[in-house]
């Protein structure tokens, strides 16, 4: 997870029970965390305007406004709209959480609450917020950078605005994805993924913020050179300052730089659009979905995972797709999946490598096979994720689709990653989820599900 911030967190928790109020205070505290409290929605509100506090937890029954009015004038008021807050509710019909979302609130805590749950959402909504924060300070950064290139020639100048709206729109796309993040079932996986996305999404913008530098240092010279022809300053003087500033090179230079630019925007993009196939809401009903999209996706969100690094080298890849028809799902829920079976693999490579030197690795690299198939008879397809990692002994195979077994460290994993995998594959989707593993060789998981 990232770091939130050195400065203490602050949390504002609104309920008119004081007993409720004690519980969440000394379970929050716990964590190093400051509380407030308020009883009702008017003191909310006005402890949120003086004390602007990090996060807000709040009852949605209250006396006088309730809390999805105090949410509603909360979110319009300037100072404080963009603090995260988080229903808590005894309501459990998808109508209320639905109200309570498209009026701003980014989670839903049901009551009676487990303090584990509580805890570990609202660190997650607050590594959410700090991710969110960082990125609109590099973008403001960028903004005011680029605004120092407005008297660019009118080709270069259209062109760098291009790039812009470009990550603009891919921001945006990012923010979107916030509030799909509310499906209970991927609060685990989502959050550890917090860290390696952020470096993923901070890497393209460094490039392109450091790239704009250059640009503009090449853009004063062009133009100082321009102005040198419109004063008809002598061949010489013309000639001395060409060679100054070496415009050969920078005529070779400036349309790499700008191609960089579309690359690193391009990179944003992606990453975007991974996270909204991957996060995406499945509330309603099933939607027709191609397959390949949502494992590509899932690879995406996973790269950092699969980079070689001191320890390996990269873990590769092998893709055999069949050409499948659009199959009627819940996106989101299957993404799941992938990402839990494809996470669980990687997961069991660095176990093994524990144990082997990287010449070792590399003779035997660690390699993950993804295909899909098309059965005409029974009309279904099947996706089959297989590794090479250590494989499982009969008797761990036998459990791994049971609640809360894990083979995992503490702390790494909570065991219902599978479990909850089966269950959207066999009863949500009418398919099967089986497992085949032999120990010394590898492990293969086979999603069958009809078209």
């Amino acid at each position: 997870m990232i770091p939130i911030s050195l400065v203490p967190v602050r949390i504002l928790l609104v309920d008119d029970t004081p007993t409720n109020l004690k519980v969440l205070s000394e379970a929050l505290q716990g964590q190093g965390w400051k509380t407030l409290m308020a009883t009702d929605g008017e003191s909310a509100i006005e402890q949120a305007e003086y004390a602007l506090p990090d996060l807000i937890l709040l009852d949605v029954m209250m006396p006088g406004i309730d809390g999805f009015e105090t949410c509603q004038r909360l979110k319009a008021n300037a100072k404080v709209q963009h603090i995260p807050i988080i229903f808590m509710t005894a309501l459990s019909d998808s109508i209320n959480k639905v109200r309570g979302l498209e009026l701003g609130a980014v989670d839903y805590i049901t009551k009676p609450f487990q303090q584990e749950e509580v805890i570990a959402r609202v660190k997650l909504h607050l590594s959410i917020s700090h991710l969110n924060q960082s990125l609109q300070t590099k973008i403001a950064e960028q903004a005011e950078t680029e605004a120092q290139l407005q008297q660019l020639a009118q080709e270069l100048e259209q062109r760098v605005r291009d790039r812009t709206a470009e990550l603009e729109i891919s921001l945006h796309q990012l923010k979107t994805t916030q509030l799909q993040l509310v499906q209970s079932e991927k609060m685990s996986t989502l959050g550890q993924l917090v860290a390696g996305v952020g470096h993923e999404i901070n890497n393209p913008i460094n490039f392109v913020s450091g790239n704009l530098k250059h640009i503009d240092d090449y853009t004063r010279d062009l133009f100082a050179l321009i102005q040198m022809y419109q004063r008809k300053d002598s061949a010489e003087d013309i000639a001395e300052f060409i060679e100054d500033i070496d415009l050969e090179y920078v005529a070779e230079d400036l349309p790499k730089l700008i191609k960089s630019i579309h690359e690193g925007v391009h990179r944003l993009k992606d990453i975007s659009l991974s996270l909204r196939s991957f996060a995406r809401s499945d509330i309603s009903s099933k939607t027709e979905f191609q397959l390949r999209e949502g494992i590509e996706s899932t690879i995406m969100l996973l790269k950092h995972r699969l980079k070689a690094n001191e320890k390996h080298p990269e873990i590769q890849i092998i893709r055999q797709y069949a050409e499948l028809p659009p199959i009627s799902c819940y996106p989101g829920q299957l993404n799941q999946v992938f990402m839990n079976l494809i996470a669980n693999a990687i997961d069991a490579f660095e176990e093994q490598n524990e144990t082997r030197s990287y010449a070792e690795v590399a003779a035997s690299p660690n390699m993950i096979w993804i295909s899909t198939e098309i059965d005409r008879s029974t009309q279904t397809v099947s996706i089959r994720i297989k590794d090479n990692g250590l494989g499982m002994l009969p008797e761990i195979q036998s459990q791994i689709f049971e609640p809360s077994f894990t083979t995992k460290p503490v702390g790494k994993g909570t065991g219902l990653g599978l479990p909850i995998s089966r269950q959207i594959v066999n009863e949500k989707h009418g398919g099967q989820l089986e497992c085949r593993s032999i120990v010394g060789e590898g492990t293969e998981f086979t999603i069958s599900l009809p078209i």
